[in-house]
């Protein structure tokens, strides 16, 4: 086991204080929203001794981060394998490779991940009184009403002052989104969207194509080695609404939650989140990446032997490449 450091990641929507508390750090007032651990070119992480991570690994074919949102971040998805290959050559992607992902909750974590059924948003719908957007939603499925509240044949505007004073969660979360990004048609998409709240433990997998946004809470993210992101709204940055429906998966998902698991599958990038307890022993198959609740961060060999002494979470291959096994000390 050797010791790494990441790279932090100071975007706007980033809590103050969790990840540097996490990692023993004072805050400084700045937004910390990732703590980047692999070898990805935009924020390469090192060892202890400042030698590059990637000289001992090689590229990964994964990225490891510790994420906190204190405030919701885009509404957005990401490119299959052979679309980002291809907008990479054309120059529309920066990475040639696509970004699934998989996050696991430390916190309480809020998002809306995935297209709602259609029966549970028709319920919603009729408690808004929302007749013109149920009617497309039935008669045409999800994917054509997305459509339509961004290019605006339905009036985005319409949702947004159904929800305002109606109870309900999704009401809530979408009068203040509208209050942060008004007029973005992008905060009536998300009433089409799975609003989740996840407990510590509990995760979400996000494979290409999936519409998201995470809204609060912090937690372990596992994704593909890449940065693509397709941006759609609730943003300042810039947003690709024609690539955002070139891409978006629109068939509905109905239990977009796992449960609380010793180990998370993330089949797209070929590797798995294990969780680790206190006084378990994890024995290392492939050039694992480890952080654990004490903000501690390794990095291990094939064959490097990890005794937590605090809930730890492990990059490892996924099951294809061979299992991992994690046993009591």
């Amino acid at each position: 086991m050797r010791p790494v450091i990441g790279v932090a990641q100071h975007y706007a929507w980033g809590d103050p204080t969790f990840i540097p508390r996490l990692l023993g750090r004072e805050p400084n007032g700045r937004p910390w929203a990732e703590w980047w651990l692999g070898t990805h070119p935009g924020g390469p992480a090192t060892l202890d001794d400042g030698t590059p991570l990637r000289d001992l690994t090689g590229p990964l074919g994964y990225l490891l981060k510790v994420l906190a949102a204190a405030e919701p971040l885009s509404l957005q998805t990401h490119p299959d394998a052979a679309r980002a290959a291809a907008g990479h050559r054309d120059g529309r992607y920066s990475d040639p490779n696509p970004k699934p992902e998989l996050l696991c909750a430390l916190t309480p974590f809020v998002a809306l991940c995935g297209i709602r059924p259609v029966d549970h948003t028709v319920a919603l719908l009729d408690e808004l009184g929302l007749e013109a957007l149920r009617e497309m939603l039935v008669a045409r499925g999800p994917g054509t009403a997305l459509e339509a509240l961004y290019r605006g044949s339905l009036d985005p505007g319409e949702a947004v002052d159904a929800c305002r004073g109606a109870s309900g969660p999704e009401a809530t979360w979408i009068t203040e989104l509208a209050d942060r990004y008004p007029g973005d048609p992008s905060v009536a998409v998300c009433l089409l969207l799975n609003l989740v709240e996840l407990e510590p433990g509990e995760a979400l997998r996000l494979d290409a194509g999936n519409l998201h946004a995470y809204l609060r809470g912090a937690g372990i993210e596992l994704m593909g080695p890449s940065d693509n992101v397709v941006r759609g709204g609730l943003t300042v940055k810039p947003v690709d609404v024609e690539e955002l429906l070139a891409v978006v998966d629109t068939s509905p998902m109905p239990d977009p939650v796992l449960p609380v698991s010793a180990r998370y599958e993330l089949p797209a990038a070929n590797v798995a989140l294990v969780r680790v307890p206190p006084g378990s022993t994890h024995v290392a198959t492939g050039h694992e990446l480890t952080v654990d609740l004490a903000g501690r961060t390794w990095y291990l060999a094939p064959g490097d032997q990890l005794d937590a002494d605090e809930l730890t979470f492990v990059a490892v291959p996924g099951s294809g490449d061979g299992e991992t096994s994690t046993t009591p000390r």
